[in-house]
């Protein structure tokens, strides 16, 4: 996959890769990352895994394994999840879904991942973030969306909050949209950065939406972000939004490539 014809085109693929900078200067510092510079399977000090079948209440369509290189592997530097047309149990798709749970938390600063999203109808790929509270109460306890893309709609990317007050339920969730061609084909960096008062919502270092808390109303009903959440990585398939103009049972596999996470505070 990488063969480069000269060390000068060597270096202008490196220089493109590290020269995006993910933050300006300012007094946070980094505090937590994972660059995937070790292959194998995602590092088991890092990441855990969410498994099951039972459509995740969107009625998709993937089942969700456990440690295996099918479809969750770091290789050429990247983290590969990777979602599969094949039988497992009672669903005719697998994937993997990576979290953080129970081994990194944050509450507030700015989190970057660079990634190139899979391609096609069908697909579902979300960089997201959840409520470390136990047990969870969703959506009461909220949901911080950095970055869904879904395959029928190849070009658009949506960053969202969830709560009581504002979800997809109720179809009042807080979103921002913006278009991003050529998503499945190259890396872009998706950040939000977190504070007491907003999030805001980037792509590539220019901010595209901004939820504040004052205009949320600023109760726990409303604006249940100042807690510690825990990153999510996923591929899903199919499902209530995923699913929504059919899956082409034709494209897959189907692989979100995740360049690097960054944690800034």
């Amino acid at each position: 996959m990488r063969t480069f014809v000269s060390f000068t085109a060597l270096a202008v693929l490196m220089a493109c890769r590290f020269a995006l900078p993910t933050l300006k200067d300012t007094d946070r510092k980094l505090v937590w990352s994972d660059e995937f510079d070790k292959p194998g399977l995602p590092d088991p000090a890092k990441w855990k895994y969410d498994v099951g079948g039972h459509g995740f209440g969107n009625n998709e369509l993937q089942y969700y394994l456990g440690p295996r290189k099918e479809n969750a592997r770091v290789e050429n530097g990247f983290l590969i999840i990777e979602a599969r047309k094949e039988k497992h149990e009672n669903r005719e798709y697998t994937s993997a879904k990576l979290i953080t749970r129970g081994l990194a938390q944050w509450q507030y600063g700015r989190i970057d991942v660079r990634a190139k999203l899979p391609k096609g109808r069908g697909t579902w790929p979300a960089i997201w973030m959840l409520s470390a509270k136990t047990p969870l109460k969703w959506p009461l306890d909220g949901e911080i969306d950095i970055m869904e893309h879904v395959g029928f709609n190849e070009d658009q990317i949506h960053g969202t909050i969830h709560t009581q007050a504002y979800n997809h339920t109720k179809h009042t969730e807080k979103t921002g949209i913006r278009k991003v061609p050529g998503a499945t084909q190259n890396f872009h960096l998706y950040s939000i950065d977190w504070s007491a008062e907003k999030i805001d919502f980037l792509i590539d270092n220019e901010k595209y939406f901004t939820i504040t808390k004052q205009e949320t109303g600023g109760s726990y009903e409303e604006w249940p972000l100042d807690q510690p959440f825990y990153l999510i990585l996923n591929v899903a398939v199919g499902g209530n939004w995923g699913g929504q103009k059919g899956v082409d049972e034709s494209i897959w596999p189907q692989r979100m490539e995740i360049d690097y996470v960054r944690v800034y505070q």
